[in-house]
């Protein structure tokens, strides 16, 4: 009897995907319409990779809970989704690193991410997004004494809880 409260007590598959894919989209749409239109809060580098990573792991969730698959394909979208969520935990990590730098160590500025999009090839302008500069070094936002990438730790962090949790479950 207690081992069937405990499996109607867990969300399904699907529930847990929408609501991780839901949680994507709101950082999403918190970054792009609270902190860079609102505030008027322009991204630096690894800002925006965080972004990407933060869209393509609520991609593998909102295709998941849309496939609702069985057996290896629930492990398959669980593994993508935790790379991802992993990837802006990396990038999130790097760029509070860079702002707790001594100023003398912090590396100089580039040009906007606006600029490198346009102006560059793809394989010249990952390295370059992916390396961060001085402007990522800038706590331009806090919310409980936490900067912006600490904030994308702590979701990613829980993303790829979610992840685990979705991959390791039983059928």
């Amino acid at each position: 009897m207690q081992e069937r409260f405990l499996k109607m007590s867990s969300p399904s598959y699907r529930s847990v995907n929408t609501a991780c894919a839901g949680v994507c989209a709101w950082l999403f749409s918190f970054a792009l319409f609270y902190l860079q239109e609102y505030l008027s809060l322009q991204p630096c580098y690894l800002c925006f990779t965080q972004r990407v990573f933060i869209i393509v792991c609520g991609l593998a969730f909102a295709t998941a809970a849309i496939h609702n698959p069985r057996g290896i394909g629930r492990k398959a979208y669980a593994g993508c989704s935790s790379l991802f969520s992993m990837a802006a935990a990396f990038f999130a990590m790097k760029q509070i690193w860079l702002q707790n730098l001594p100023e003398d160590l912090v590396p100089s500025c580039g040009p906007p991410v606006e600029y490198i999009l346009k102006e560059f090839s793809v394989s010249e302008t990952i390295p370059m997004l992916l390396s961060g500069d001085g402007s990522c070094a800038d706590i331009q936002w806090q919310l409980f004494g936490l900067s912006i990438p600490a904030w994308v730790l702590i979701s990613s962090i829980g993303l790829l809880t979610a992840s685990l949790y979705q991959m390791l479950r039983e059928q």
